[in-house]
This record gives C-alpha cells, sequence and structure tokens, in this order.
C-alpha cells in the first residue's frame, strides 16, 4: 500500500530512490518545469548539456531515466515532458506518465509544478491513476508501487493544498474502483454480482465511527415488474442473469441543492436480436461504464462531505438472445406508462435509462445528469477521446466547466428541433427508440432521454468513446477501463456546494 505525504522540501536534497521533474519546450528549447530548478541548479553548467545527450525534448509523455552519480541525493531522476504549457492536464498526464517512469523505485519525490492547489491535485490524481493496474486474472501479481511518494509543493501549509491532496486521493480512488468494475470480465459481473458489488462498497464507505452514509435500494426483476420498469425488463429478458436498479441516497445536513444522477449499466451488451458483429462485442463489457461511474462519484461526493444531496439511479441489465429476448416490433411501457416501439434491440441504453430518469424526477431535483456509453455517433463525432454533452443551456455549459476542472474533455453537441418528429414518428406507440436512420444518432438518443426529464434542468453525458482505453497507457490513462465521468461529476457537485 502506497503512502502519500504532502510537504515542502528542496528535490535536489531530498532522500529517495527516484525524483522526478518536469520539462517543458519553449521557443529557446527545453527548460526545467516548476518545482525542478534546484535540480537544474545543482547540475549548474552541465544542465543543458546533460538534456541535449539525453535528447530530452520535453514532449508530453516523454519520459527520460537519468542516474544521479551523487550529484542529487536521490540516485536516480526521472524527467517527464510537459509539453509547451505546465497546466493542471499536462501535469496530470505528466505525473501519470512518471508512475510508469519509476517502477522499481521504493521511494517515489514529485517535483512537479505544484504551487497552487489546483496543480497539487493535477499531481496527486496524475500519479495515482497512473500507476493503475488490473491484474485480478493474471498468474503474477500485480507489480508493487513505491512504498512512499512524496508530492513537493512550496504551498504545502496552506490549507487549500492540503483540501486538494486530501481531496485528490478520494476521488483516485473512486476512479480506481470504477476502472476494476469496467475491467472486469462479463461474466463474472452481471447485473446481480454488479449491484451486490454496489451494496458492499456502500456498506465499507459507511464503516467506522462518523463515516458517510449512503442509503441503497435494490430492485430485482420482481420488483422491477410491480413497478413498471419495462425497459429495464425488456432490456434484460433474453438473458439468464435478471436485471437490476440500484438506488442510492446521500442526504447531508445542510443541503441547499439536490442533484440527480444516472447511469447506463448494460454489463454486456452482444446488441440482442440486432446482433453486433463479433468484433464490435470485444470491449461490451464497457457498456456499464456510466452506472460505474454515477455510483462511485456518489461515494466519492458523501466521503468528501460535499453539503449537496445526491440521488444516484444505476439500471443494470445484460442485453443477450434467447428465446425470451426482445424482438424488434415489440412495444415496451416504460416506468410512468410512456410507451416505445422497438425497431433496433442494439439501442438498448435509452431504454433502461428511461426507466431512472423516470424514477428520478419524482423526486423534484434541481438538475439530473445521466452518464451513458450510449452511441456509436459520439465516437463518430468526437473520437475516443471527447465526450459529448446535450441537454439545458446553462446545465451543459456547468458541465463543460466541472470537465475542464477535472481533466475529462467533453463537447457541446445539440439536439436539433426535428428530433422531436423523429422519435415521435411511430404509428403504434407513443415513442419509436431508433429509426435507423445514419445522419445524428446522438442527437436522436439524446431527444428520446429527454422524454423522459420531466423538463427538469438535464444534460445528458454520452462517453461511448472515452469510457474505454483500447491502446496502451497514456498520461494518467492506463489500459481498459478510465474510469471517465467520475470527476466531473464530483466537480459539478462542488459548483453546487460552493
Amino acid at each position: 500500500m502506497t503512502s502519500y505525504t504532502l510537504r515542502t522540501a528542496n528535490p535536489a536534497k531530498t532522500r529517495a530512490d527516484a525524483v522526478v521533474v518536469g520539462l517543458v519546450t519553449t521557443e529557446k528549447g527545453v527548460e526545467v518545469a516548476p518545482g525542478g530548478e534546484e535540480v537544474a541548479k545543482a547540475y549548474g553548467r552541465t544542465w543543458r548539456p546533460l538534456l541535449a545527450t539525453l535528447g530530452a525534448t520535453g514532449k508530453a509523455g516523454e519520459t527520460v531515466k537519468v542516474p544521479t552519480s551523487g550529484t542529487l541525493s536521490s540516485p536516480l531522476l526521472v524527467l517527464v515532458g510537459l509539453g509547451k504549457h505546465a497546466d493542471a492536464d499536462a501535469v496530470r498526464r505528466g505525473a501519470g506518465a512518471a508512475a510508469r517512469g519509476a517502477t522499481n523505485a521504493a521511494s517515489v519525490a514529485l517535483a512537479l509544478p505544484a504551487d497552487t492547489p489546483a496543480l497539487v491535485r493535477a499531481v496527486t490524481e496524475g500519479h495515482l491513476l497512473g500507476g493503475y493496474s488490473f491484474t485480478t486474472y493474471k498468474k503474477k501479481p500485480a507489480p508493487e508501487g513505491p512504498g512512499t511518494v512524496v508530492v513537493l509543493s512550496p504551498v504545502a501549509r496552506k490549507k487549500d493544498a492540503v483540501a486538494a491532496f486530501e481531496e485528490a486521493q478520494v476521488v483516485a480512488a473512486a476512479v480506481a474502483t470504477t476502472r476494476d468494475w469496467v475491467n472486469t470480465p462479463p461474466g463474472d459481473l452481471t447485473p446481480p454480482v454488479f449491484a451486490d458489488a454496489v451494496v458492499a462498497a456502500g456498506k465499507e464507505l459507511g464503516k467506522g465511527r462518523g463515516a458517510p452514509k449512503v442509503s441503497i435500494t435494490v430492485h430485482d426483476e420482481k420488483a422491477l415488474a410491480d413497478l413498471g420498469c419495462g425497459g429495464l425488463l425488456g432490456v434484460g429478458a433474453g438473458s439468464s442473469a435478471p436485471p437490476r436498479l440500484v438506488e442510492l441516497s446521500y442526504s447531508p445536513k445542510g443541503a441547499k441543492h439536490h442533484l440527480a444522477l444516472v447511469g447506463k449499466g448494460i454489463t454486456f451488451d452482444s446488441g440482442g436480436l440486432s446482433i453486433k458483429p463479433a468484433q464490435s462485442m470485444t470491449t461490451m463489457k464497457s457498456d456499464m461504464a456510466g452506472a460505474a461511474a454515477v455510483v462511485q462519484a456518489t461515494f466519492a461526493i458523501a466521503a468528501l462531505g460535499l453539503p449537496v444531496r445526491v440521488s444516484a439511479f444505476a439500471p443494470m441489465a445484460e442485453n443477450m438472445l434467447s428465446g425470451a429476448a426482445t424482438r424488434p416490433g415489440d412495444v415496451l411501457s416504460i416506468y410512468g406508462g410512456t410507451t416505445v416501439e422497438i425497431t433496433n434491440t442494439d439501442a438498448e441504453g435509452r431504454l433502461v435509462l428511461a426507466d431512472a430518469l423516470a424514477r428520478a424526477t419524482e423526486l423534484g431535483p434541481d438538475v439530473i445528469l445521466d452518464v451513458a456509453t450510449l452511441t456509436g455517433a459520439m465516437v463518430v463525432a468526437l473520437g475516443e477521446k471527447v465526450a459529448g454533452v446535450m441537454g439545458s443551456d446553462g446545465i451543459v455549459e456547468r458541465v463543460l466547466s466541472a470537465s475542464a476542472t477535472a481533466g475529462e474533455p467533453h463537447w457541446p453537441m445539440p439536439i436539433p428541433e426535428e428530433m422531436h418528429e423523429r422519435i415521435t414518428s411511430s404509428k403504434i406507440a407513443d415513442l419509436i427508440q431508433s429509426d435507423w436512420v445514419r445522419w445524428g444518432g446522438g442527437s436522436f438518443a439524446g431527444a428520446f432521454l429527454r422524454e423522459f426529464t420531466g423538463g427538469l434542468p438535464w444534460a445528458h453525458l454520452d462517453i461511448a468513446g472515452p469510457s474505454f482505453n483500447s491502446g496502451g497507457a497514456s498520461g494518467h490513462l492506463t489500459p481498459g477501463g478510465t474510469g471517465y465521468a467520475v470527476a466531473t461529476l464530483v466537480d459539478y457537485a462542488r459548483q453546487l456546494a460552493d
């Protein structure tokens, strides 16, 4: 178990197995980033020739290891490229790369830019998340990280910096657990098992005197039938693992705002009878990333003691094929009575979200945010690194602000007026689930979800692209589940609290 501490110290004289310093690219060449000046000073006139000999460019993600031979108190210097600007995003990525650049060190000192609370947070989150690994199913155990990590900061004694440091650890832990859940094989994380995992995590959070309390209710398939949650039941009808709806409530004293969170929890998506191509199923264990994010964001908000009431809804189902599976042409009745004609069983996420959104509106929250790996159309539009956000104008702006602080890029997307005509084009039901038109699929899905928000302030975060990293590690993002949206939701709650 790695312990993290925050303190002021000269990185050139700090005793650790490795000291990490940032490099930035400028018009004059490679420069040491703020926080590492004393290291450059210790090398004196040999600093620039050393960088030239090493071929260090300062490019984002670059790491170079240098034996110090007594020049520093630490035997190893790790140089990390931050790119052109040492802002919070660059520092977060650089700290993540550093976590993989000194894997054999028992102790590490991070001398990256950390002269503000925001940068202290970025260094801490980045290093924690960059060192994440998921080896549960491997014979070889996970590599041991350093026993101690020291974040060096000139503002280490200031209350706001200490708070940022401690809060970063809470958020990073929530992101890591989200990654664990997303990375777990779908056969081992069916809806009932996922629901049990949420309950277990809630109990762990509530242990100890003064611990935050999050109440959790799990609706099984019988309860869902009694409630009339036809979306969940319809999507889960083809699976031997029945659906679940997990509802969480955090109600701190003095809360002046009420935030509702809804997350898509499709534990595996075969496409149903509208079956996906085989290669498109390989990452479909990640189709529950939205539910994992809202659950862990709720726990993090509670752990941080933010004075915001949170009601979270995690609809969970497995979209499979069988003789009992929902068919194209069927009509499902969503919670509250709205009927939906099914045309494409691979557009299942909006159906389970509809049940959950309809239940969320009954509580009358100030705002509803839903998070979902919803449409391939959003990936086509924005790529795999940026999430789309749409909904009420003011709420979208606040989500964008929160996501910028969290370092999780989102881009505003429209819901054109003509989408209402498309979603109401069914001849036999209130709404049509999909019209098979290739264009504007992400906006169509957003318009569909809007029908179940009761006119309340709302935003939809489509994280289909950035929720799962199919490539190699980059910055603080590791292969597999990324935990995307957890930090954005927590920062949105911070906005409400402020």
